[in-house]
């Protein structure tokens, strides 16, 4: 998987140690200027706020040891300048680090729920979107998966990638909806596939498994509201031997092609239904077939990133863009993709995205 910001650690490593110290610099410029400027300026009066700063950032005990630092100055501070009012100062640095001692205390307790709430998140991302191998004998594969929200881990996109005895099997999907249910819905089409992609030789089957499981989900967990919760959904077939791939597209966005720089869109000639509504739209199924050679890049992807939007409200041109691509690795062809798209949103995100990239390279 493919994440943002690697390059950058270090550099927010040394800013974030210096923030951290930010609460001793404050006390040493506020009693620096308080000794050094004459009493009625009365800088003095900020120690307060030394500690309340570190309240932000600091654990209880050495917020209340700054405090006392605080205390200790004012003091000292009283005794060069008598007429400081150091009492009245003194009680209000008492006062800000009592408060602020409980509101670290309060902030710990809510960083340790975030904590536990983002093993979960990463727990349920390890079954809905678990590590795969990069390569499957002659098929390179790289993947992506970008949360809208920053502070999430995983949304109601998916993909999966098996090697199966009739060839190298995809699915990348989008279910409606967001939260523990959508993630859930994808949990379930996620395992359903890992099990039918073996057992079943023919595509059809394995799509129709996915619906029961998919139908099943939602009648054990339905959706809040009146709108039904339904997936999109694409399969993708490379036989070991390549040459040609099989599609069969439950509704979702048709994948693109590369080759010596011209780009085929891979339409189904007859959408297949998406998943959780055949019983309402009837179950027939298409498999499409698509040559591809050697060095091909196919590239697989969820709507968020065909319908990611600029400033101006433009979507961001996905067909051209891979036009204008290389052909190259797979992880540099999402890397590309990963760095256009920040750049064209500005790092604004309104959707989850998934993507696959895909290279068949001769052994």
């Amino acid at each position: 998987m493919i994440e943002s910001g690697r390059p950058r650690h270090r550099r927010r490593y040394g800013r974030g140690r210096f923030v951290r110290l930010s609460p001793v610099l404050l006390t040493v410029v506020i009693a620096s200027l308080a000794y050094a400027t004459p009493p009625e300026l009365a800088f003095s009066r900020l120690l307060p706020a030394a500690p309340a700063l570190a309240a932000a950032m600091w654990p209880v005990l050495p917020t209340v040891l700054l405090g006392t630092v605080c205390l200790i100055l004012m003091i000292g501070l009283g005794m060069v300048f008598p007429d400081l009012g150091t009492w009245w100062t003194a009680a209000g640095i008492i006062a800000v680090t009592v408060a602020a001692a409980y509101g670290s205390h309060v902030r710990l307790q809510r960083e340790r729920t975030l904590f536990q709430v983002r093993l979960v998140a990463d727990a349920a991302q390890q079954v809905v979107l678990s590590p795969m191998p990069r390569r499957f004998g002659s098929v390179e594969i790289e993947s992506l998966y970008l949360a809208a929200a920053a502070e999430a881990r995983i949304g109601g996109d998916f993909y999966e990638v098996v090697d199966t005895p009739f060839g190298v099997r995809l699915l990348i999907g989008d279910v409606r909806g967001k939260g523990l249910p959508a993630v859930g819905a994808a949990a379930a089409i996620v395992n359903a596939f890992r099990e039918a992609a073996y057992g079943e030789s023919d595509m059809v089957d394995v799509a129709r498994r996915l619906d029961a499981s998919s139908t099943r989900y939602n009648a054990a967990f339905p959706p809040e509201g009146p709108m039904e919760r339904f997936a999109t959904a694409l399969l993708v077939e490379i036989p070991h031997e390549g040459g040609h791939i099989s599609i069969l597209n439950c509704g979702h966005p048709p994948p693109l092609l590369l080759n010596r720089g011209k780009v085929r869109v891979l339409e189904s000639a007859n959408p297949s239904p998406l998943l959780s509504l055949a019983e309402l739209i009837g179950d027939r199924y298409t498999i499409d077939t698509f040559s591809l050679a050697p060095d091909d890049l196919l590239l697989l992807y969820t709507d968020g990133i065909a319908e990611a939007r600029a400033r101006d409200g433009e979507f961001f041109p996905l067909t051209a863009w891979m036009r204008l691509q290389p052909q190259t690795p797979p992880r540099e062809l999402l890397t590309a993709l990963h760095r256009d798209l920040r750049r064209y949103t500005r790092g604004r995100l309104d959707d989850d995205i998934a993507a696959l990239a895909v290279r068949l390279s001769e052994l």
